[in-house]
């Protein structure tokens, strides 16, 4: 026989064995200290393949790295028993055919009502403004979900918008963005876009004026404006309390043999949690629950005072509220402030012993409305909470105009308005409003 060369243990095996059978008989090769491997095989033992036993030879995939340690492994259809599968059962007698969907991939099945009566099952609103303007979208809200019934209700608006839907129970989410910024930051507004397109909505609305930019926004959500409403000017919000009446008048509308759907009026829903903070803020202010009047629109530069861009005079100075404050007998002037800036200023004028309580945000102002006597403010959004808690208010109005597009049917609201006579909010009749102000007091004279 021929010598065989002297080669490493490791090389031997694979020259005695023939190439058909490297793979397979791998596996059963023993090594020994012994400088001849034993390279004999057993016919009874079943060869066992196992191509990967050592590392993987890089030639044969030079881009496989190996496994992810990232990746999340046996996710949809190997954990187990899955869920039951919601589609109908496969009818094969039905003359129009039918399709077959592997598990996991099931189409969306639309409801009978959706295609008769052209139900809206996800809704999404972009509002445009502040707490005021968000405030008073509260009764389309409702109109939606009266007309709709099971439709999910999410908002779009601002930062302080979004604080005013704390106290709306018909909101299911409510993302922060603004609408009115021309100048948006790429990021959010890409984000913005995808968070939309990915919630699959059956109807958008929107009520900032849209131009060429908001309608692309729009379209890029997942609709193209297909309804559009003409405002009465180009300042939506200086149509008062019904500034949003072309589209209420078109979501109500009569449709499919749905009739007309009236519109509600303006409520607010206040949870306990919050009924407690608040308790204890007029508290320790020094007021008794359902004794105290609230003081609302002190003059500022926070944006926590909740005018609408309608009214840009709608603050008074603290000097004209002392004035008023000064009349109301056997019941405690409460003095709110949006900013704690403004608490040594209500001090040096009112004085020390002055009951003074810092609200920021739209609950807790429509908490203290509701525990209160009264409310005596200007057109901000304490008048409308008193409306929507059903208690008498004093409203101060900058003109006849600005009071009747935003307190109408006073009578039924049990609200008392008094306004300017020059146009100008800090002109108003001060003897007028300390005569208004008697209405807190009388039931107390007569009992």
């Amino acid at each position: 026989m021929a010598a065989t060369p002297l080669l490493p243990k490791s090389i031997q095996p694979f020259l005695t064995i023939p190439r058909s059978n490297r793979l397979t008989h791998f596996a059963n090769l023993s090594f020994s200290n012994n400088p001849s491997p034993d390279l004999s095989f057993s016919p009874r033992k079943t060869p066992i393949i196992r191509p990967n036993a050592k590392k993987k030879n890089p030639w044969l995939d030079p881009f496989d790295q190996g496994d992810d340690p990232d990746m999340e492994y046996g996710a949809l259809f190997s954990d187990g028993k899955q869920e039951e599968d919601p589609r109908p059962p496969d009818n094969p007698d039905n003359p129009y055919g039918f399709l077959k969907f592997p598990s996991g991939y099931t189409v969306e099945i639309a409801s009978l009502g959706l295609k008769i009566r052209g139900d809206v099952r996800r809704c999404c609103c972009v509002i445009s403004g502040g707490v005021y303007e968000n405030l008073l979208f509260f009764p389309a809200i409702q109109l939606i979900k009266d007309r709709y019934p099971g439709v999910q209700v999410d908002i779009v608006t601002s930062a302080r918008g979004k604080q005013t839907y704390e106290i709306n129970k018909n909101v299911r989410w409510t993302n922060e963005y603004d609408p009115d910024d021309d100048f948006p930051d790429p990021a959010e507004y890409t984000d913005m876009i995808g968070v939309l397109k990915n919630r699959y909505y059956d109807m958008i609305l929107s009520t900032k004026l849209a131009g060429i930019g908001h309608g692309a926004f729009l379209f890029m959500s997942s609709l193209f404006l297909s309804e559009t409403f003409t405002s009465d000017s180009t300042n939506l919000s200086e149509g008062g309390y019904n500034m949003y009446h072309q589209m209420i008048d078109w979501l109500g509308r009569p449709f499919r043999k749905v009739p007309r759907q009236p519109v509600p009026p303006l409520k607010v829903s206040i949870s306990r949690k919050l009924k407690e903070v608040v308790e204890a803020k007029y508290r320790n202010a020094g007021a008794v629950k359902g004794k105290y009047i609230v003081i609302h629109g002190i003059k500022s530069d926070s944006k926590a005072s909740m005018q609408s861009k309608g009214d840009n005079d709608s603050l008074l100075p603290i000097e004209i509220w002392d004035e008023i404050a000064s009349v109301i007998r056997g019941l405690t002037p409460l003095f709110v402030i949006p900013h704690e800036k403004e608490r040594e200023n209500v001090q040096d004028i009112v004085g020390e012993d002055a009951s003074i309580v810092f609200i920021t945000t739209p609950g807790q102002l429509a908490a203290l409305i509701n525990d209160s006597a009264g409310v005596i403010a200007t057109n901000t959004a304490a008048i409308q909470f008193a409306h929507a808690r059903d208690k008498p208010s004093v409203a101060l109005f900058c003109s006849d105009d600005k009071a009747k597009v935003f307190v109408p049917n006073q009578e039924e609201r049990k609200c008392a308005i008094i306004t300017s006579k020059t146009g100008k909010l800090v002109d108003i009749d001060v003897e007028a409003v300390k005569t208004a102000v008697q209405i807190f007091t009388m039931p107390l004279a007569i009992a």
